[in-house]
């Protein structure tokens, strides 16, 4: 019998991967689709995952995805997508959908606690007890490992959703359509393209580069007094951005304003940038194998 395989899918605000890979970790299959529909997706993955096993068997799907969701693995709505900003996807469930087209294990965390589970055990997050990570993307989520155990309580913690100070002088109108001053409202990849406008780019614009890092930088300070971990993560397309990562390091320590439950987030490796290329993709690969 053929050795068996394992799925691994990420769904993002944006895009939507999928890899298969062997016992080995080898990969032997890859797919990528624009975030649409769930119906949509449902179709992509299954095409996908039946043409890329014929005669291989099937082990198991883990599934790293935007939220809120249930995370539950004993709730009857495990995997459904809650009241979401993402059109369409609100009372979704892709995992129970997929389900019932595969006769396999198929397990879900969100994205942010997959990535963080791929980055504690294989990049930037290693030799630490406490991991966080956050994505500063289409949207702003955030996972906490409790060695290499991500954080689930009633739901599982949506950072994205805390609500920040807004600066002086800052009256463009939140992307949330919950909240006015939340940090994915404020800055999150469609709160900066509002705030840049057609043709300018983030690193182009000196000011609204220094509004977002306070800001994310007040958002960095509100973990470490509520999670205290020793580590953040900070991935994402926007946390590409020349010099942000420098100057939300600057912001979080005026955050902190020199309180002693600061001084673990004074070390230069406390803020730092993804290892992986694809940390949730991997880190949903690491759930189909059954591995912390």
């Amino acid at each position: 019998m053929s050795d068996p395989l394992f799925a691994g899918v990420e769904t993002g605000g944006t895009k939507i991967l999928a890899r298969i890979v062997d016992v080995r970790g080898r990969a032997l299959a890859e797919g990528r689709w624009p975030t649409t529909t769930p119906e949509a997706a449902l179709a992509d993955l299954t095409t996908f995952l039946a043409s890329a096993t014929p005669g291989r068997p099937l082990a198991a799907i883990g599934i790293a995805a935007f939220g809120p969701l249930v995370c539950d693995e004993l709730s009857p709505d495990y995997g459904r997508v809650l009241q979401t900003p993402k059109a369409n996807w609100s009372g979704s469930n892709l995992r129970a959908a997929l389900a019932g087209r595969f006769p396999v294990p198929v397990v879900i965390d969100t994205d942010v606690n997959a990535a963080a589970r791929a980055e504690w055990q294989r990049g930037a997050g290693q030799g630490v007890r406490c991991l966080a990570y956050v994505t500063v993307g289409t949207g702003i989520g955030g996972g906490l490992l409790m060695e290499g155990r991500p954080l689930h309580g009633a739901l599982h913690p949506e950072i994205g959703h805390l609500r920040l100070t807004r600066r002086d002088g800052d009256d463009t109108q939140s992307v949330c359509p919950f909240h006015s001053n939340c940090a994915e409202g404020l800055t999150a990849g469609p709160a900066i393209a509002r705030r840049l406008g057609i043709g300018r780019t983030l690193s182009s614009e000196p000011a609204i580069l220094e509004l977002v890092a306070g800001y994310l930088g007040e958002l960095a300070a509100s973990l470490v007094l509520s999670w205290s971990p020793e580590r953040i993560i900070w991935g994402g397309g926007v946390m590409t951005t020349p010099g942000l990562l420098e100057r939300l390091r600057g912001s979080l320590e005026q955050s902190l304003a020199g309180y002693g439950v600061g001084e673990a987030a004074s070390a230069a490796d406390f803020c730092a940038l993804p290892a992986l290329a694809d940390s949730g993709l991997e880190g949903a690969l690491l759930m189909a194998q059954g591995r912390p």
